[in-house]
C-alpha cells in the first residue's frame, strides 16, 4: 500500500468557516480564523494511504483477499460503469484534536472550535491532494476518475468502515477504528473512487450525469457546514 506523504502548505481559511458553521457570519473577526489555521498548520501530520483494487461493477464488489461487497444504491450507481476502485485513508494525525480539547477546557472555545474545523478542512485538503496526484496516474493507464464517495454518504453505511480500513491498511499511517466505528485520529476519513475506461466517457458520463455529489448526496440537509 502506497503512502502519501502529502505536502500542506495552507489550509483553507473559507472551508474552515465553513465547517465551523459561520460561512455566511458578515462580522467575524478574520483574524481569529486565519490564526486557527495557521495553528493547525503547524500542528498537522497529513499522511495518506491508497490501494488499487479490481471492482465488479455487475455485483457490486470489490476484488479484494476476500472480496468486499459494497451495500447502497447510491454507492452502486456512483461505481456504475467502474472496472477498478482506488480505496483510500487520509489524517492529519491528533495533535490537533488535543490542543483543540486543551483550548476547550481552558475556556477559549472559539479558539477551540476553529482549529478543530481547520484540520476538518486539512484532510479533505489532503485527500483533494491524493487525487490530484493519483489522476494522472488513472490517465495514463486510460482510466478517467469519479469523485471520492465515503461510508456515511448517501445510504453506503459505516458499517463498511472496518473493511475499509482493513483492505487500505490504514493502520501504517495510524488509522484505526473505536467500537463506534469512528476513525481515529477523528481527523481522518476513508473514501473509494471508481476507475472507468476513458474511452467509455461519453456512457458513463451519461448514466452519472444526474448523480448528486459531495454534501448534495448527504442527507442531513439541515448540516451547519453543508454546501449550498
Amino acid at each position: 500500500m502506497p503512502i502519501f506523504h502529502a505536502p500542506l502548505h495552507e489550509i483553507d481559511a473559507k472551508e474552515t468557516k465553513r465547517y465551523a458553521g459561520l460561512a455566511s457570519a458578515k462580522h467575524f473577526d478574520e483574524g481569529i480564523v486565519r490564526a486557527a489555521c495557521e495553528d493547525a498548520l503547524l500542528l498537522a501530520k497529513p499522511q495518506g494511504i491508497w490501494q488499487l483494487y479490481d471492482y465488479d461493477c455487475q455485483t457490486h464488489v470489490v476484488q479484494s483477499d476476500p472480496p468486499f461487497p459494497l451495500e447502497g444504491e447510491k454507492i452502486a450507481k456512483h461505481l456504475a460503469h467502474c472496472e477498478k476502485v482506488i480505496v483510500l485513508s487520509a489524517t492529519v494525525g491528533d495533535a490537533i484534536e488535543q490542543e483543540a480539547t486543551k483550548r476547550f477546557d481552558e475556556g477559549h472555545y472559539a479558539e477551540g472550535v476553529l482549529l478543530d474545523t481547520a484540520a476538518s478542512a486539512a484532510v479533505e485538503q489532503v485527500a483533494d491532494g491524493m487525487e490530484n496526484y493519483l489522476r494522472p496516474k488513472a490517465a495514463a493507464k486510460g482510466y478517467a476518475m469519479r469523485w471520492r464517495f465515503s461510508p456515511g454518504y448517501g445510504d453506503w453505511p459505516l458499517t463498511a468502515q472496518p473493511e475499509l480500513v482493513r483492505i487500505i491498511d490504514a493502520a501504517k499511517i495510524g488509522v484505526t477504528l473505536s467500537s463506534s466505528l469512528m476513525l481515529m485520529p477523528r481527523k481522518s476519513i476513508t473514501a473509494i473512487i471508481g476507475l472507468y475506461p476513458a474511452e467509455e466517457n461519453g456512457a458513463a458520463d451519461r448514466a452519472h450525469a444526474h448523480m448528486p455529489s459531495g454534501c448534495a448526496a448527504c442527507p442531513k440537509t439541515d448540516c451547519p457546514s453543508r454546501k449550498v
